[in-house]
Formats: structure tokens, sequence, C-alpha cells
């Protein structure tokens, strides 16, 4: 860890005791309770010590199954291809638990322009409808990037002045980057010549198994021989 990294760590420890501060592969990341995270964005804002001017981006991430679950497949190697660290043949989507602790995790990047660091603020939630308090007051670029998470994988954002979908279809169902949204949607739309609009029907696509691919050192990778090479 270089020097800046180390002296950074010990300001954010310092400055916020209840928080978990990591550094690794050149990065700092602050874990904050989700009851802080207001408190702590402002602090990390308005503080000389740390003067994160900018709001780099947001974005959430699902950990249901993380390091359990493998591909499903009918057929694979004995090993199978893991998603995870660890490999679990007992589990299967069917016995996940939609409701396990730190599900989602909220992530802020922030960027002082003035100290020229860098900092990532990582938040824990959990429950089929996580919350946490907008940070829209403190960094208004905020606004849209926590649109896009509540819309995508359904993190609500209290506070928010106008907390709607961004990406998605007005009547669209669920929120398609959970690990639990089934790959061929819920429903389908087209438009109808007769009704003179757009409809909404059940999805038609059969749902089918996805096996990730496997490079193999056969013949078909391996460049052939040109005269002249050592």
């Amino acid at each position: 860890m270089s020097d800046a990294l180390s002296q950074m760590v010990e300001r954010l420890k310092q400055r916020f005791p209840k928080a978990e501060c990591s550094a690794g592969f050149g990065e700092v990341t602050l874990e904050v309770a989700p009851a802080d995270t207001r408190a702590v964005c402002t602090a990390l804002r308005d503080e000389n010590d740390f003067a994160f001017e900018e709001l780099i981006d947001i974005c959430a991430v699902d950990y249901l199954s993380y390091g359990d679950v493998e591909w499903e497949t009918t057929a694979a190697t004995g090993t199978g291809f893991s998603r995870g660290v660890h490999r679990n043949p007992d589990a299967t989507p069917a016995n996940v638990d939609e409701q396990q602790p730190r599900r989602f995790a909220v992530v802020y990047h922030l960027l002082s322009v003035s100290r020229n660091e860098r900092l990532r603020v990582k938040v824990y939630l959990s429950g089929e409808s996580p919350v946490i308090d907008s940070v829209v007051d403190v960094w208004s670029s905020a606004n849209w990037y926590e649109r896009e998470a509540f819309d995508l994988f359904g993190v609500l954002f209290a506070g928010h002045p106008d907390l709607r979908r961004i990406l998605t279809d007005y009547g669209f169902i669920g929120h398609p980057f959970r690990k639990d949204f089934p790959l061929i949607g819920h429903v389908e739309m087209r438009y109808d010549p007769d009704k003179e609009r757009v409809v909404y029907e059940p999805v038609s696509i059969e749902p089918r198994t996805l096996v990730p691919k496997t490079r193999r050192d056969d013949h078909r990778y391996i460049r052939p021989a040109i005269k002249g090479d050592s």
C-alpha cells in the first residue's frame, strides 16, 4: 500500500470509527451502515481532510447466491463451471434465501479534485425492498444514478425528489438486474395495428439453459506455422 493510501485510510478510521475501511489494488473502500450513509457522505464532502466534491457514480450490486450457486446446466463436467468462489452442489436457485442479510449493496464512487483522491463508499442492504437515504441534496448528480439503481435493482432511496424508472418502459414489471429476475422477462410488447397501440402479452420465448463457452486448445485454435518463425 502506498503512503498516500495509508494516510487516507488512517484519516478515515479516525474520523469514522464505526465504519470499516480497507485498501487494495490501489483503491480505498469505506463500508458504512445504512443509517449513517447521509451523515458520512455530507462529512466526506464538506470537511477539509476529505473534500470529495464530486460524485462520479452510484451503482447497486445483487449478491444473491454469491459464491454458492453454479451455472444451471443439464450437461456439465464433473466439477461444473463455478460462478463464485466456493462450490456448493446442494445449492440451487430454488432454495436460495432471497431475504439473505447483505444481499444488496449500494456503492458510491467519489472524487476529490482538490486533493486528487478517490474513494469507494459501500453500504450493504437486505430485504426484498431495500431502503437507503438519498444523497441528492449532498451531490445533485446522484439524482439519475439513484433512479437507475431503483429501476434496475429495486433499491428505494428515501427523500429522492422524483424516484421514477429511467431505463425501462413505463409498464415494466420487476427489476431486470436482480439475480432472480428471469432472463426471458415477464411480459413482451408489440404494436397492435387493430388497436393502434402498443399491447403487453405473456412472454412467448421458451426458457433455455445458458452454458458458458469454454475455449479449448485444439486444432481449431492452433496457428499454423509460418516459414521463418523461430
